[in-house]
């Protein structure tokens, strides 16, 4: 139970929504069998970041069992707020019944920023200024149609609601290790609807560099190495990118695979490898230790070594797995995903 903080709730939220990567192939005259995943999530056209958020966070709360008024942080990571010029934190904790004693703040680092939302809450919790924080990531596509992005960039949202070491938690975070340089692999400037990507640029000196580097950091501090590790979970652009990750740090398949859920969902953003934490989560047993390296553009990843508690037992069954959320699918064709995303009339 030693270290630095307990995760006491957790949850996830997939929109229903689907679209298969051989349907945008098909559409822009493309080999559908080199698409880099089977399908995506899409938000309905009633869904957004904030809706997604509400979603995890509530099934977070379930797991946790505390009054929502006694949470006093709420840092909510993502990429596609729905306002330019508002916070979303303040809408989730309103919603939730959180405000109006409370420590509330939007964050974006691209795909790192639920990780960091995640180590920001932990370091208030730990230094004794809030008793319970609240950790979200969330996201929803941004990708410009006809770009490469548009196969992967998915939709979904995970919770974590964290407290002060306590034996029946669900997990204790017992370290973490940032890695963080100016690379300048994605971007988007102000007034542009979509971002810019360094194509092949986001590969070695982006990903690979800040995933490695935190990893290493992290496993060099603490003296743990691959093997001590029961599950990994990287940050998924894709399916190729965290296997390649995972084999050059010495982390075999089995190690992975149930945090691999990019082939699956396609890349949520900040919420990607919060959503793969979860999947593991839903499937870990006690004294289980797990490694989560995220990663966002610009550039930066957060490595966290958790070991699960005996409250994972009590806790889980209190809300819906992942697995519910993927199950629930319906397959979209493209012109109703246009409209979903609202390039044309809704």
């Amino acid at each position: 139970m030693n270290g630095i903080a307990s995760i006491i709730g957790y949850g996830a939220y997939l929109p229903r929504y689907r679209i298969k990567a051989a349907e945008i192939a098909r559409v822009y005259g493309r080999n559908p069998s080199s698409t880099p995943i089977k399908e995506k999530t899409v938000p309905g056209l009633d869904e957004d970041s904030l809706t997604h958020a509400y979603e995890a966070a509530l099934n977070a709360l379930r797991r946790a069992e505390i009054d929502p008024s006694e949470i006093e942080v709420v840092f909510v990571g993502s990429e596609s707020p729905p306002y330019a010029v508002k916070p979303s934190a303040t809408i989730i904790a309103e919603a939730l019944g959180i405000t109006p004693k409370l420590y509330a703040v939007d964050m974006e680092f691209a795909c790192r920023a639920g990780t960091t939302a995640l180590l920001s809450a932990v370091g208030l919790v730990h230094a004794g200024l809030a008793r319970y924080g609240l950790a979200i990531g969330t996201d929803t596509a941004q990708g410009r149609p006809g770009d490469a992005l548009e196969y992967t960039a998915a939709a979904g949202a995970a919770a974590f609601i964290v407290s002060k070491p306590r034996s029946d938690a669900v997990a204790t975070i017992e370290a973490a290790y940032s890695y963080v340089t100016d690379t300048p692999d994605f971007w988007r400037r102000e007034g542009q609807r979509f971002p810019r990507h360094g194509a092949r640029f986001t590969g070695e000196p982006a990903y690979f560099a800040h995933i490695i580097g935190a990893a290493k950091g992290l496993m060099e501090e603490t003296g743990l190495k691959p093997s001590d590790f029961r599950y990994v979970v990287f940050h998924q652009p894709n399916v190729k990118f965290p296997t390649r990750v995972a084999k050059r740090l010495g982390f075999t398949k089995e190690q992975l695979e149930r945090g691999l859920l990019s082939g699956i969902i396609g890349n949520t953003y900040a919420a990607a490898s919060p959503i793969g934490l979860v999947n593991v989560l839903d499937a870990a047993e006690p004294g289980d230790r797990i490694l989560i390296v995220s990663f966002g553009s610009g550039a930066g990843s957060d490595a966290i070594s958790l070991v699960v508690e005996d409250g994972i037992t009590e806790r889980r069954p209190k809300a819906p797995l992942l697995s519910s959320y993927i199950e629930r699918s319906k397959e979209i064709d493209y012109a109703l995903y246009l409209r979903f995303r609202g390039f044309i009339c809704r």
